[in-house]
């Protein structure tokens, strides 16, 4: 059936847990009061990216985008737009009236830098509906290389493209899948690391909810150049709507033929398995989720031999992660040379973050290599909230590192993030604001690394949590002269002698703020004191007694009784007592209670 509009309603993740279903459910409810049910067509789509100003909403062919969207706005956008035609201004995306203009999204400052590769069709179509997957060109690549292209083109046009992977670890693609299909030994698999384990990180459960079918398609073509006829998604539990969409697509795909025996009538033959992960961070790591594939405890094991010669079930495997896979369809039908005239030099495409933190803009980007930190916080993520500073934005989640203010004109690249102390890792871009205590920050990474170490290595059992006791040794005020060469001394070590990666980059965060921050680590140790106010251990809280009403608020809110004073006389904090829980500073009406 044909419709004259289309309301694509956000369904991915962040816009379902504000209640994009109830506003798609009123959609659906009112078009069809108003007699539109055969005329206007409600999808639930994945994720539009401004996860910020969710339930979105965008009506097609028009473009208007609606922010925001609460089941009570229904009506009148039904009223109003779809039958009347004249689009509801103030619910339309944008902070003044100007920018209440209806415009291409592509057009608003969110977008006008973004250029969406991996995440093309996200927002675009409905994910569970394999014909409009087909409809934007999904399979197209799968057929064509199968029909027109032999193993080694594929290869040669990945290499040609200078993908390298978005797991992390940056290596070349092409590489990798060429080393698995000089393997003489069979079977071979090709596995897609969906074990997104980042703090803050969502890139490639977007994908999942939003474009399932792309993943699929770049698995086939990987089967295909390598030589291989099964594939494993592996992807944690704790995503069950990516779970789910995958499960769909799966099945879609394989009524369609697109998936299974004799694919296309070429006598290919690839299917696909999803494995869901108990949510172990370390199980990001390729060895350790191989294990874990196989039913065996997530660690990982030493390299060589490398999973391209051994790897599931001790053969030959290539494993990319889904942003990297999401890649492919558009490189072969494209070529590779397109691909590569994106970006740097030496990092080439486009890379997909998830930007959260003190940044008014937070959602999911996809930007060119080689765009600044400045045009992405400034300009696509909006500023600071607040009017706050910038302080420094973590990038590469607990294996990346921070990176100052001064360093904001840094382009993303593989090689700019490592000479700054950071690394690209899976996509995890935090930013921070004024308030931030750099060595909270460092100790919060490392109580993760903590927690999510498998044990098997000493330097990262055993170093990692030396390291958390020093930090929190400095952040409670404990911290003494000689402790900052400790951790140093720590994290060098385990840098040198971990066994995996995850290990090996575990001192990352405490390296990059010892390097920009160390002021910050002195003041905590000499001073005894948190320059942004955060270690309550710290901190005093203390009455302005010019300010002071001696109205007895914050004595009758104090829990512990720490609080007193006379009438017509300033009130008194007795530290002694005061256990920082910073009750009297909210309920102070006058602003007469500060941090010191």
């Amino acid at each position: 059936m044909l419709y004259r509009s289309h309301v694509m309603v956000c369904g991915g993740t962040g816009c379902t847990s504000s209640g994009s279903d109830e506003v798609a459910e009123r959609f659906i409810e009112e078009i069809k009061k108003a007699g539109l049910d055969k005329e206007i067509l409600v999808v639930r789509t994945g994720c539009f990216g401004l996860c910020e100003l969710g339930p979105v909403v965008v009506v097609y062919p028009e473009g208007v985008f609606y922010s925001r969207v609460k089941p009570e706005y229904v009506p009148e956008i039904v009223e109003e737009h779809l039958l009347k035609g004249r689009p509801v201004r103030k619910y339309i995306y944008g902070e003044s009236l100007e920018e209440k203009a209806i415009k291409p999204l592509e057009e608003t400052p969110f977008f006008r830098k973004q250029r969406r590769i991996a995440l093309r069709n996200c927002g675009v179509i409905n994910p569970e509906d394999i014909r409009e997957a087909i409809a934007f060109d999904g399979y197209k690549a799968l057929a064509k290389v199968l029909t027109e292209m032999t193993p080694e083109q594929v290869i040669e046009e990945v290499k040609k493209s200078g993908l390298r992977g978005r797991g992390g670890g940056g290596f070349p693609t092409g590489v990798k899948w060429e080393f698995a299909y000089k393997q003489k030994e069979t079977p071979k698999y090709v596995v897609c690391n969906a074990d997104e384990g980042d703090p803050g990180a969502f890139m490639d459960r977007s994908i999942l909810e939003g474009d399932p079918h792309s993943v699929l398609e770049a698995m086939a073509i990987a089967g295909y150049a390598i030589g291989a006829n099964h594939g494993y998604i592996y992807v944690r539990a704790e995503y069950p709507l990516a779970v789910k969409r995958l499960k769909i697509a799966i099945q879609q795909a394989r009524e369609y033929g697109l998936l299974g025996k004799d694919i296309f009538g070429t006598g290919f033959d690839f299917d696909i398995e999803i494995r869901l992960g108990a949510g172990a961070f370390v199980c990001g790591e390729e060895t350790a989720l191989l294990n874990s594939i196989m039913g065996k405890r997530g660690e990982p094991r030493p390299r060589p031999p490398f999973p391209a010669v051994k790897g599931v079930w001790g053969k030959p495997t290539i494993i990319n992660n889904v942003e990297t896979f999401a890649n492919i369809p558009p490189i072969i039908l494209n070529g590779g040379e397109w691909f590569a005239s994106i970006g740097t030099e030496k990092s080439k495409g486009t890379k997909v973050f998830a930007l959260t933190g003190k940044v008014n803009n937070t959602g999911l980007i996809e930007v060119p290599m080689g765009t600044t930190l400045r045009e992405i916080i400034y300009e696509i993520g909006g500023g600071i909230p607040g009017g706050k500073k910038f302080k420094a934005v973590q990038i590469g989640g607990p294996s990346g590192g921070c990176i100052p203010a001064e360093l904001l004109d840094t382009p993303i690249d593989y090689d700019s993030l490592t000479s700054a102390g950071a690394m690209m890792g899976s996509g995890g871009l935090v930013v921070m604001d004024e308030d931030t205590c750099m060595v909270n920050v460092a100790k919060f990474f490392l109580e993760f690394t903590v927690d999510e170490s498998c044990g098997k290595c000493a330097p990262c059992r055993i170093g990692t949590k030396r390291m958390l006791e020093l930090l929190d040794k400095i952040t409670s005020g404990k911290g003494e002269e000689g402790d900052i060469e400790k951790l140093e001394e720590l994290a060098k070590t385990i840098k040198a002698t971990a066994l995996c990666g995850l290990g090996q980059t575990a001192p990352n965060p405490v390296l990059s703020t010892l390097r920009y921050f160390r002021h910050e680590y002195e003041a905590h140790i000499k001073e005894k004191r948190c320059p942004a106010g955060v270690c309550t251990a710290l901190l005093s809280f203390v009455i302005d007694p010019e300010k002071c009403k001696a109205c007895g608020i914050c004595a009758k809110n104090c829990p512990v009784g720490a609080i007193f004073g006379k009438p017509k006389t300033p009130y008194v904090i007795d530290q002694e007592k005061c256990i920082k829980c910073g009750t009297c500073i909210d309920k102070c009406p006058f602003g007469a209670i500060y941090k010191k």
